[in-house]
Order: C-alpha cells, then sequence, then structure tokens
C-alpha cells in the first residue's frame, strides 16, 4: 500500500471512525436514557392511576357492603315466596342508588330474580355472563368486570359490572347474588386525570389479553398479546419495547390493586427518540466535517509531504545508478520536506565527492602497488636459495637442517605463492604441521603435538592461515613458560553444518583478567606474539568478515589447567 493512501487510512481509523463511533453511542446512550425517564414517568403515572381507580371502585364496595348486610335485601332473598311489597323496593332503591355513578342492579336468589331496577338481565342470562365463574370463585368478595370485558362495549353502550354472592347475616350460607351497573364515566374520570406523554396512551388490560379500558377510548374490548400475561413471566425490568398498533412503543406496565387487571402505558417510541434527534444530527455534520477534513489534509499536506519523498526516492535510485543530480523542490515551504530535500541534496554532492576521492586514491595505490612489485624480491630466487642450502646440508651430511630448510620452503610456498583467500582443510594443516616440525628444532624435545583431521573434512575450503596463528600463540605463551614437557593437541571436528578447530595446551594458562585483556592494543607479555604479525584478534576479525557474526574463535582457559582455543568456521564445499 503506497504512503499517502496509509496516511489517509490512519486519518479515517484515528478520526473519521471515532467521530462515528462517538455520535452512535451517544445517540443510542441518549436514547436509552430518555427510555428510562419515560419509564418512570409513566411507572409514576400509572401508581397515581391506580390509586384513583381503587378509590373510585371502594365507593362502591362500600355501599354494596352496606346495602347486603340489610334487613330489606336479607329478608327479600330469604322470603321468596311472598310478593314484595312497595315499601321494601323503595327501602333496597334507597340503599343501593344513592351514588350518581349506580344506573342499575339486580337482586336474584339462588334460582330466580327477585327483583331488578332498569336491569333487563335475566337469571339464566346473569348465569351465562363471563364474570359469573369468577363471582363464584370470589365466595363474597367483588367482582368487577369492565366494557371491554363484559361485552358491553360492542353493543355501545358500556357499563362497569359489579357483582358478588350474598350471604346470610347469621348463618353465611350463600343466599342470593348482587349485579350492580356502574356508568363507565368512573374510569374517564380516573383515566382522563392520567398524565401521558403527546401520542402516548394508558390501557387497563385484564389477564386474558382484552382491553378493559384506554384513556383514547379507542380500542375497548380488542385482545393484545403483552408479554408479561403469560404465566411464569419473570423480567427484572417493568418496561420493554415492542410493536403496538404496527408502531414500535416503550411498553410500561403495573400490576393493579385487582389482581386480575394491569395498568400498561404505551408510547410511540419515535416520539420519545425525537428527542436525540439533534444530537444524531450533530453527529452527522461532525461525521462530515471529518471527512471533509481529511480530504482537505490529504489534498493540501500529504500530497505535497509524499511527493517530496518520491522525490527523495527517486533521487536515492539515481544514486544507485551512479547519477548524482540534485532534486529541485516543486514548492518552497521552509519545512522539515525542504530540510530533507536540502539534506539529500547535500549528501548526495558528499557522495560524489567521496567516491571520486576513493577512486584517486586507488589509482595512487595501484601505481605504489605496481612499484613495490617491481621491488619486491622474486620468490623464485628465495626457492632457489633454500634448494642451494638443502643440497649443501645433504652434502655436508646434516640431515636435521635439511629437514628444516624443506618445511621452510613449504611453510613459505603456502604463505607467498598461494595467491586464492581460501585454501583446503588437509593444504591448512600440513602449514600447520611445516610449522610445528620448524618449531621442534627450535624447542627440541620440550614439547609435543599431535595433529587430528578426519578424513572426511579433508577437502573442504576454509580460510588461510587461520589455525598457525593459533598455534604460534599457544608456544609463545603455554609452552614457552613452562619447566616440564608441554603439548599440543589440533584436532577439526565436525558439528552440525560447521566446522570446529580445537587448539589444546597443557600450559599455565591464565586468569579471567588477562582474558578480557587479550583484545586490547598493548597487553603485557605477549611481544613476541605480536612480532608475528598476526594474533588472536587478528584471526576472529578476519572470519567474521569472511563468514558473518556467527563464526570467529572461542578461549576458554583457566590457571593450572591449560587452554583451549576453538576456532569455528562454515562447511564451504570447493
Amino acid at each position: 500500500m503506497k504512503l499517502r493512501r496509509k496516511i489517509l487510512l490512519a486519518i479515517i481509523l484515528l478520526v473519521f471512525i471515532p467521530v462515528i463511533v462517538m455520535g452512535v453511542v451517544s445517540y443510542y446512550n441518549f436514547s436509552s436514557a430518555m427510555e428510562k425517564k419515560s419509564n418512570n414517568f409513566y411507572w409514576i403515572s400509572l401508581l397515581e392511576t391506580d390509586r384513583k381507580l381503587k378509590f373510585a371502585l371502594s365507593e362502591i364496595n362500600s355501599i354494596s357492603n352496606a346495602a347486603i348486610t340489610q334487613p330489606a335485601i336479607q329478608q327479600a332473598l330469604k322470603s321468596q315466596d311472598s310478593s314484595m311489597t312497595y315499601d321494601r323496593k323503595q327501602e333496597i332503591n334507597n340503599l343501593l342508588i344513592n351514588h350518581p355513578m349506580i344506573t342499575s342492579f339486580s337482586l336474584y336468589s339462588k334460582t330466580s330474580l327477585v327483583y331488578q331496577y332498569n336491569s333487563p338481565l335475566s337469571y339464566n342470562d346473569m348465569k351465562q355472563q363471563v364474570w359469573f365463574r369468577d363471582m363464584e370463585k370470589a365466595e363474597g368478595r367483588p367482582v368487577w368486570s369492565g366494557p371491554g370485558e363484559n361485552g358491553s362495549a360492542e353493543t355501545g353502550k358500556p357499563v362497569m359490572i359489579h357483582a358478588r354472592i350474598i350471604k346470610d347475616y347469621y348463618s353465611l350460607e350463600d343466599i342470593g347474588y348482587l349485579v350492580i351497573y356502574v356508568k363507565p364515566d368512573i374510569l374517564d374520570q380516573v383515566f382522563w386525570e392520567s398524565a401521558t406523554l403527546k401520542s402516548g396512551d394508558i390501557l387497563l388490560v385484564n389477564k386474558q389479553g382484552s382491553i378493559v379500558f384506554n384513556k383514547s377510548g379507542g380500542h375497548i374490548g380488542e385482545k393484545v398479546h403483552f408479554p408479561f400475561l403469560a404465566d411464569g413471566f419473570q423480567q427484572e425490568k417493568d418496561y420493554y419495547v415492542d410493536t403496538y398498533q404496527h408502531e414500535k412503543s416503550l411498553i410500561t406496565f403495573l400490576p393493579s390493586h385487582n389482581d386480575q387487571w394491569y395498568l400498561v402505558a404505551v408510547t410511540p417510541l419515535k416520539l420519545i427518540r425525537s428527542e436525540s434527534v439533534s444530537i444524531r444530527n450533530i453527529a452527522v455534520i461532525l461525521v462530515l466535517f471529518s471527512l471533509l477534513s481529511a480530504l482537505w489534509f490529504d489534498q493540501f499536506f500529504i500530497r505535497r509531504l509524499v511527493r517530496s519523498i518520491i522525490s527523495a526516492v527517486n533521487g536515492m535510485k539515481r544514486v544507485k545508478q551512479g547519477i548524482f543530480v540534485p532534486i529541485q523542490s516543486h514548492v518552497e515551504r521552509f519545512d522539515e520536506t525542504d530540510l530533507l530535500i536540502d539534506g539529500f541534496n547535500r549528501m548526495s554532492q558528499q557522495i560524489q565527492e567521496l567516491i571520486q576521492q576513493v577512486e584517486t586514491e586507488q589509482t595512487r595505490k595501484k601505481e605504489a602497488e605496481m612499484q613495490a612489485l617491481v621491488a619486491q624480491i622474486n620468490p623464485h630466487f628465495i626457492y632457489n636459495s633454500l634448494e642451494s642450502i638443502n643440497s649443501m646440508a645433504v652434502l655436508a651430511g646434516n640431515r636435521d637442517i635439511s629437514k628444516m630448510v624443506i618445511s621452510l620452503g613449504k611453510l613459505l610456498r603456502i604463505s607467498i605463492s598461494e595467491n586464492q583467500e581460501l585454501i583446503t582443510m588437509n593444504m591448512e594443516f600440513e602449514h600447520v604441521r611445516h610449522y610445528m616440525n620448524i618449531q621442534k628444532y627450535r624447542f627440541e624435545d620440550r614439547f609435543e603435538y599431535e595433529i587430528d583431521l578426519p578424513e572426511s573434512l579433508k577437502t573442504f575450503m576454509t580460510q588461510k592461515l587461520i589455525v598457525q596463528p593459533i598455534v604460534e600463540n599457544a608456544l609463545y605463551h603455554a609452552i614457552e613458560p613452562m619447566e616440564g614437557k608441554g603439548y599440543i593437541r589440533i584436532e577439526a571436528l565436525e558439528y552440525g553444518g560447521d566446522i570446529i578447530i580445537d587448539v589444546t595446551d597443557n600450559g599455565p594458562g591464565f586468569d579471567q583478567d588477562t582474558l578480557l585483556h587479550l583484545g586490547n592494543e598493548n597487553p603485557g607479555g605477549v611481544k613476541k606474539y605480536r612480532d608475528s604479525g598476526v594474533g588472536l584478534k587478528n584471526v576472529h576479525e578476519r572470519l567474521r568478515i569472511r563468514f558473518g557474526g556467527h563464526y570467529g574463535i572461542l578461549v576458554c582457559s583457566s590457571p593450572g589447567f591449560g587452554s583451549t582455543i576453538r576456532i569455528r568456521l562454515p562447511k564451504i564445499i570447493p
């Protein structure tokens, strides 16, 4: 992905998306808060409505409670054979028709209609009513049936029905029934004063799902399916969001004092969330502003920045090809991009000057090398001189001198004549063998040595002159200071994809301080070793430069236990 797209994507991820998330979260949080506030408002309103409903119905219950214990009603139900006198009818009327909301009533014995006031309901019809079974189960307690559940709303003449069993005042046996018809205005007064939001409604619903009454008066008697009406319903909240009358609404419910009824407040959700429209609009405006800002930032800043970077990259490609052309800045802004272009131009100019300087020095170096080659002693002259010395030693019968001269010649042939940097392991170990033979004559019988090169490793290639300096170091620092007889072992091992060469001696070893100062420029007591021109540090650096940081030498030593120098190099197939 290109840099410009990456920066634009970063702006979208860091600015654009967070603004969208913030707007969405704020909108839904505010909407949720409004739902909770609306629910709290309706919860209080429903509590107040239920309290007023209980008070209104209690007035009728009180009249009924007082009337059924009076002798007029008790005697009328007990003495059914005698006809009811006018005075008794008036007395019963006075007991029951003393409330403006009561329109009519019926008094039944266990078998027939005893007396009625403006009520055409016969005894048989009364037994077929939906509220009759509830009245019998109530065992004397009053049972209420609203317009939406007793069928009166469908006839166009809604009425509230108060029904109860009348018991004998003394024996408490069932002696009859009392049915009182109450104007629906009693509910109108209660619900009219209920507080609702605009377009909201309050329902009175029974457990069978029928709307007993509602404030708007438009759906009385209809069936509804609220989840809280089901048996075993459990929910922590007393409100939820659901569809009512084909519109998503907030529904708050409260069990009424009458265990057969529920008070339900319904408010269209769009009405509640209309308060959140301003937050939604602000979020949309912020999103659009963020998008325009990102596009403006891309056009007037990122584009110029990327153009400067591309110019620098193209300039680097030209430098790689050896073309040193200064980068021209498109617009003078005097910011970091100008510093980048200016710094690159100066670096390019310095590189060009350095290359020219190196080329000049290389030319001079080649000239000096040519002059040195002209003045150098011909190696063949050295070999011929050594052959002459060897012949003289053989004629004189001194075979030790002859062997020493032969070893020196082979040693010099590998060191001087071989122009390649890599030689075989066999040749490198042969070089060490000749060196040790010469040193045997110098040290006489003060040490013994052993060389172990497996046949499988002889053909692998290695860098020239890496073992001999280590052996030389062992001779000067381990064998020479010893009073007893020394021993040096040179061993090559195969280690996975690498080759390990161990040079081990039985010398006095050295302590940790000496080990830490092996790589110093002026370590004490190693002048002879430095005079040889090579050393541990030299071999280590040559191996690391040639093969990488995983290769080099490892020094292991302890006072009184000798030393082991381990050389690690890769397997190189010729």
